[in-house]
């Protein structure tokens, strides 16, 4: 993983806007999976396309968009998660979705997550989340499936293509340094469990099978991005709101199967994203971030990215007043927001890195986005945001050098 040693350094956060004939190409496997004519090629020259009008933005550390993580509607906010289905086994279509399951009480010492519907945000906010003028969506609601067997990978043939693409794009636009996203045991076992005895014994399961996916993507000299909403998100799918200790304790066990599954890998190939979901909504009830900056600094990881440029969480940069970043790692925020249609405009971008750079030395600071474009804004205005992030990290490298 570079440093930026000489200019701000720009990334993003995983996932970008699909093209109309990658969507339309994924509706009609969605409809018939036999149906695959061409679809390799079309893939692989989407990637390829993408890496360079990544590259023409200023991002220098692109990624494939999560293309490769089917997507077939231009609104869906749940693809870095859905795309796992395909690539482990012992799971069966649920009979119940999550936004329809009965609620869930936890109980002081016994945090438990409860359905989707039942999110205290959502609570809180009834009226505007079940008012179609309101803006809030997250695109039509899929069908996740539950655990009736051995959870294990199988998705090798997919993520080798995954990092054919990926490595054809960089080769093509002449970059040594590109990322995939993969999801962390902790996301990946947020699903229904009819199989393993204990959440843990679940958990650790999902890590084992989840790892063969980082160590693919880390044998092909790429990075791969952990992404896990989890650690954050989860607060808000405890009701009522649990004790910051009890919620602690309880992700003390997903940070540690995450761990579990990183064992022996290289840290300097690994960064970690965590965000408090990307859905467009209030986020009243998110956990505060300083509640969380040691428990982040436990992943084994080179990097870290967090959600830094939203109104709900822009103001928690001063958490790097007092948590030291460990010597060698690197910090990768959120300067570019999915959560708003405003392009935001590159002099507030630079300001925005400065805070971090002075705070941890600008060599550890890499520019990001909070979280993925792709499915979450136009495409047209994600382009904006890039080549908004591009700019921004020119503009704070000229001050800061």
């Amino acid at each position: 993983m570079r440093k930026s040693t000489d200019r701000i350094l720009a990334t993003h956060a995983g996932s970008l806007p699909r093209t109309p004939e990658l969507l339309a190409a994924n509706a009609a496997r969605d409809a018939d999976p036999s149906d695959t004519g061409g679809y390799a090629e079309l893939l692989s020259d989407a990637v390829a396309d993408l890496v360079l009008r990544q590259q023409r933005a200023g991002i220098d550390i692109p990624n494939d968009g999560e293309y490769g993580h089917s997507m077939s509607a231009e609104v869906d906010y749940g693809a870095w998660w859905s795309y796992s289905f395909a690539r482990l086994s012992g799971l069966t279509v649920a009979e119940t979705g999550i936004w329809e399951m009965e609620p869930v009480r936890s109980e002081p010492g016994k945090p438990v997550l409860t359905s989707f519907g039942d999110r205290r945000d959502r609570g809180r906010f009834r009226e505007a989340y079940t008012d179609p003028s309101s803006s809030i969506t997250t695109g039509a609601q899929k069908v996740f499936p539950k655990v009736t067997g051995k959870v294990e990978y199988t998705g090798y043939d997919a993520v080798a293509g995954d990092i054919r693409n990926l490595k054809s794009g960089l080769a093509a636009a002449g970059l040594e340094e590109g990322f995939l996203a993969s999801l962390s045991p902790g996301s990946c076992s947020r699903i229904a469990n009819e199989y393993y005895a204990t959440e843990e014994e679940f958990i650790y399961a999902c890590a084992d099978a989840m790892r063969e996916e980082y160590k693919a993507i880390i044998d092909a000299g790429l990075i791969v991005q952990i992404d896990d909403p989890s650690i954050a998100e989860n607060w808000d799918q405890i009701n009522p709101e649990p004790s910051v200790e009890d919620y602690l304790r309880f992700t003390e066990i997903r940070v540690e199967a995450l761990n579990y599954a990183l064992r022996g890998l290289p840290e300097e190939q690994i960064r970690f994203h965590l965000c408090w979901g990307s859905w467009h909504g209030p986020h009243t009830t998110d956990i505060e971030f300083r509640h969380l900056a040691d428990t982040l600094l436990k992943i084994n990881a080179g990097g870290y990215s967090f959600e830094a440029g939203n109104v709900r969480h822009e103001h928690e940069w001063r958490v790097w007043e007092d948590t030291k970043l460990p010597d060698g790692k690197v910090i990768i925020p959120g300067v570019v927001s999915h959560a708003t249609n405003v392009v935001e405009h590159p002099e507030l971008v630079a300001d925005r890195i400065e805070r971090f750079a002075r705070l941890v030395g600008r060599e550890n600071v890499i520019a990001s986005t909070d979280c993925g474009l792709g499915g979450r804004v136009h495409p047209q205005i994600a382009a904006a945001k890039l080549e908004a992030l591009g700019e921004g990290a020119r503009l704070a490298s000229s001050r800061l050098w």
